[in-house]
């Protein structure tokens, strides 16, 4: 296995080419290294997870309103059950909090039976409706005005980061190559397929379009006009810590056509989140944040939770969702050309992301890929982002066989020098300070860096004034 940053590609054939190291990229890579067959997984970005994958709502979706009968709501409820149970075998934070659709008129109360029905026929059985005593029961600082909510008590939050890096990490280490700053540009079908990218020719027996919002591009390039992606922009706030103790379930309302709508959550690293907006756009890097988008959420977040606007916001961030005309994946298999296109997935990606790579390993069977038996991959163990579960600086058994768990540098979200560390000896390190802000939280808090940047880029850079390089403890026999 091999990650490569810069330099020309590899002078081989590969078996299978991934493009676009996103949550579902790296989940389909992943999957594939437990059949014994060469493996590439290329990605523009020079980090993986640094598109859509790293800011979405982070919510572990039930698939409670997904399409009845669609891909999705198969892939999801699947996707769901798989990714809870690998994120307590790798240590990804997740907090089972569940939800609430608040109905706040007598139209969105009307329409709870029918989320009811719906979820039923998705195979969610677990819904319930409760009247505005109990809601405010349940949330006492909701804003006035409630009639009532739908709880889905199966919902969750998740560290998208910890989660896309977990799936990249193991499938490098289980022998797939990856090429960072690696940017499609053209494809000659094969056999085998001649890519084109930023960094010279690629070559591939098996081509997989896993790359988001390009992925109507990719598919282009092999001929194919089945869908075209429009971003959808969704703006969020963020919330202090300080502003946690004000919600206890993720609040959301009774979702309409352009999505799930605007939301209240927390998140696992302990602050509240407002959004998103749902903007659809032309330009498919319009990722920065708008006056109108913040005050449209700002309003929306004074009727649902008006305590909640007195907080401290410290982040601002937008995702773009790779929408299309249907209201359902774009998963297809083009058997004749070797070549399978994974597009159209939306926020619930997430969630469906290791059933979305089971899917595609079937799939690969109509090409004529012979991917022999399956083999159990080494299983890893990421590094606790999560409020909810002791982090290093807490752990005195840490600190005692290693000091550098006890000394921290980001004391908004308490990072220590081990955590930075580790991040930067990883089999993936981060190759820029928005990377190891994702592997760490390192100068994601309330101060955004202000008081911690240089020590943090001290660390990042060591060959700097000032930068120290990091012991490694003594281990005994």
């Amino acid at each position: 296995m091999t990650v490569t940053t810069a330099g020309a590609l590899p002078d081989e054939v590969y078996d299978i080419v991934v493009v676009g190291a996103g949550v579902v990229g790296t989940a389909i890579a992943r999957e594939l290294t437990r059949y014994r067959s060469r493996i590439a997984l290329v990605e523009a970005s020079d980090d993986v997870g640094d598109g859509t994958s790293k800011a979405n709502t982070a919510i572990l979706h039930t698939g409670f309103d997904a399409v009845p009968g669609s891909l999705e709501s198969r892939l999801v409820r699947e996707g769901q059950r798989r990714l809870a149970a690998y994120a307590e075998e790798s240590g990804i934070p997740v907090e089972p909090l569940g939800a609430l659709l608040v109905a706040w008129d007598d139209e969105q109360l009307a329409a709870l039976p029918r989320l009811v029905e719906k979820a039923e026929r998705n195979g969610y059985r677990e819904t319930r409706i409760m009247g505005a005593d109990e809601l405010y029961s349940h949330e006492p600082r909701l804003g006035p005005g409630a009639l009532g909510a739908l709880e889905v008590p199966g919902e969750s939050v998740i560290c998208p980061w910890t989660t896309t890096l977990a799936y990249a990490t193991q499938a490098v280490l289980g022998g797939a190559d990856l090429h960072l700053n690696c940017r499609v540009e053209k494809v000659a079908s094969g056999p085998p397929h001649q890519l084109a990218t930023t960094r010279g020719p690629l070559r591939t027996h098996t081509l997989i379009n896993a790359a988001g919002l390009h992925a109507d591009e990719i598919d282009r390039l092999l001929g194919h006009t089945d869908f075209t992606v429009t971003p959808r922009r969704g703006q969020l706030m963020v919330f202090d810590k300080q502003a946690r103790g004000l919600v206890r379930h993720i609040l959301l309302p009774v979702p309409t056509a352009l999505g799930k709508g605007v939301l209240v959550a927390p998140t696992v690293y302990g602050n509240v989140m407002l959004g998103p907006t749902a903007e659809d756009l032309d330009d498919k890097t319009a990722t920065g944040s708008s006056a109108e988008g913040l005050s449209y959420l700002r309003d929306k977040g004074r009727h649902i939770m008006p305590e909640l606007l007195d907080e401290e916001v410290t982040a601002v961030y937008a995702g773009l969702r790779a929408a299309t005309e249907e209201d359902d994946y774009r998963i297809r298999c083009h058997a004749e050309q070797r070549y399978v296109t994974v597009g159209g997935i939306r926020s619930t990606g997430l969630t469906a992301s290791m059933a979305i790579a089971a899917h595609v390993v079937e799939l690969l069977a109509a090409t004529g890929q012979e991917l022999g038996a399956p083999r159990e991959l080494e299983p890893v163990r990421m590094p606790n982002l999560g409020e909810a579960f002791p982090r290093p600086y807490e752990r005195a058994d840490l600190i005692a066989a290693d000091p550098e768990y006890g000394r921290i540098v980001c004391h908004c979200e308490r990072v220590t020098r081990g955590e930075i560390r580790d991040a930067l000896a990883g089999p993936l390190p981060p190759r820029s300070a928005e990377g190891l802000r994702r592997r760490t939280r390192a100068r994601g808090g309330r101060c955004q860096g202000f008081y911690c940047g240089a020590a943090v880029h001290a660390l990042f850079a060591p060959a700097t004034p000032g930068g120290e390089p990091f012991p490694r403890p003594e281990v005994g026999p």
